[in-house]
């Protein structure tokens, strides 16, 4: 009976089975659907709930180095998925020209740009007020201030015209980035013409900056669910509680932060020819050769990131031509008095930006010490050719010897720290008396008794 009845339990079972395996076969295929999606999603959530901003610190003077770092960390900051750029600015200013580049990087920036004047004590002053302005958000820690955005010239005091059309040009500018991030631009174009100042209460208050922060993380509290504008379109930023990933400079940026200045490349760059002269003048001193090498390559290196006009290098490198000339050929000063005017000329027109000059007082005062030392140096050059020559063999000449070697009449005789075959005429001049040099023949010399006792020993 068993027999007979287990094919009919197998022929009842098995489309159960066959449901069951199924049922399973299609489970797996939806789970196989499902879960990497939802580990996608997952991701995006944590993603979205955790993250992180870039953070670089911009301290000293506005310049090509500090536009170069931003632009650095704003490519990295796209690149990197970040959620915004935070700039912790700390700057008395700088050169118009890269103010203009910094500020136009920041308002079209594929990331939120938040920047943050602090530590306390910091300042945002003159270039750094219109860095400020243009940020997406402007906040400031306790204790700072921020203003005087009036232009000034680093060669010295510009003209009544000059400086009026310098300061309508930087009022309209303060006006047009203001009103673009929707700040206070009446205080914007004050600080440009009246040198109007604020502190971090006074510029929250008056709208300048959106709000004065501590620390960083309340800083992007803040800044949480304020927007990002680029032209029509704006983007919620979301930044609270944000991981902050710190950004430092490359050694070259902070090399050159330190040696942007126009005054500091132009010593550089004297020191460095004037080092090259003194070792060409006096070969072997081996110091200066060393000293003027390394000044000139630490003053390219500055120039490398300042607007260098090309025809005041080359008046710099004819004024140098001259003088080495003048070492050499003995113009009787001509090439001395050239070589000082084109180095003067070539200090006043190094650089190609109004607002980055070399201060004139410093061109004239290197311009007159080269000048005297030329001077100097040619007076010395003339009165060696009017003097006794002091080399060759007519040097020699009514010069003093002992005698070590009794001349009867040949013998030898000690010239400072030489011995030389001598020869008296028919005079016997005996050991440890003094001889007079009266002529030289090759490598005897013709002396006479001086009129002075015998030395004593």
């Amino acid at each position: 009976m068993s027999g007979r009845d287990s094919p009919a339990h197998d022929s009842r079972h098995r489309p159960a089975s066959a449901r069951l395996l199924a049922c399973v076969a299609l489970l797996a295929g939806l789970a196989s659907l499902v879960l990497p999606a939802a580990r996608t999603q997952a991701a995006a959530s944590v993603t979205a709930a955790s993250p992180r901003v870039l953070a670089v610190r911009l301290t000293g003077m506005v310049s090509p180095v500090m536009d170069d770092v931003l632009a650095e960390a704003i490519a990295r900051a796209e690149a990197g998925h970040y959620a915004a750029l935070l700039v912790e600015l700390d700057t008395p200013g700088g050169l118009e020209r890269s103010m203009r580049d910094m500020v136009q990087r920041e308002l079209a920036s594929p990331v939120p740009v938040l920047v943050w004047v602090s530590p306390g004590g910091a300042h945002a002053a003159s270039a750094g007020v219109f860095v400020t302005l243009a940020a997406d958000v402007a906040a400031m820690a306790p204790g700072t201030n921020i203003g005087a955005a009036t232009p000034v010239s680093l060669q010295g005091p510009m003209d009544s015209t000059l400086a009026r059309k310098a300061a309508n040009d930087a009022a309209a500018f303060a006006r047009t980035v203001a009103a673009q991030r929707r700040r206070n631009s009446t205080w914007a174009e004050q600080a440009v013409r009246h040198a109007v100042a604020a502190s971090d209460r006074e510029a929250a208050e008056l709208g300048v900056v959106d709000f004065v922060a501590a620390s960083h993380s309340e800083l992007l509290e803040r800044a949480d669910g304020r927007f990002m504008r680029r032209g029509a379109d704006s983007t919620v930023i979301r930044v609270s509680g944000a991981a902050v990933d710190r950004m430092e400079p490359s050694f070259r940026q902070r090399a050159l932060g330190y040696l942007v200045d126009p005054n500091i490349a132009y010593l550089l760059l004297m020191l460095g020819f004037y080092g090259l002269l003194f070792e060409l003048q006096s070969p072997g001193a081996i110091l200066p050769g060393v000293a003027g090498v390394i000044c000139l390559l630490l003053a390219f290196l500055a120039l490398s990131a300042l607007p260098v006009n090309a025809a005041g290098i080359a008046l710099m490198v004819a004024g140098i031509g001259f003088l080495l000339a003048e070492i050499k050929v003995q113009s009787h000063g001509v090439l001395a008095v050239g070589g000082a005017i084109a180095l003067g000329l070539g200090g006043l027109i190094l650089f190609d930006d109004a607002s980055v000059q070399v201060a004139r007082p410093l061109v004239y005062a290197v311009t007159g010490f080269t000048a005297v030392a030329a001077a100097l140096l040619v007076a010395a050059a003339l009165r060696a050719r009017r003097g006794p020559r002091v080399s060759g063999v007519a040097a020699l000449v009514g010069r003093r010897a002992m005698v070590i070697e009794g001349l009867r009449p040949h013998g030898r005789v000690r010239l400072d720290a030489e011995v030389w075959n001598a020869e008296a005429g028919g005079t016997v001049v005996e050991v440890g008396a003094e001889v007079i040099v009266t002529g030289v023949e090759g490598l005897t010399l013709r002396v006479r008794p001086a009129a002075r006792a015998p030395w004593k020993f």
